[in-house]
């Protein structure tokens, strides 16, 4: 079953959680969600080995993002 990323993304807001991660074979899914959600821009992203991304919510960007 696939994973929902917009919950993920959610409890991130919230600081429910303080990071997920996601695997090359669910980037797809992911990435579908992501481009819906509508502070993606705080969503932030880091790179792993192996394809694996690690992402955590930025709660300190400024309004213009800097």
């Amino acid at each position: 079953m696939a994973r929902d990323f917009t919950d993920l993304m959610n409890q991130l807001k919230d600081k429910k959680i303080e990071q997920f991660e996601v695997t090359p074979e669910d980037f797809p899914a992911f990435q579908k969600a992501f481009m819906a959600y509508e502070t993606r821009k705080r969503v932030v992203g880091q790179a792993e080995k192996n394809g694996k991304l690690i992402y955590h919510y930025d709660h300190d960007a400024g309004n213009d993002g800097e």
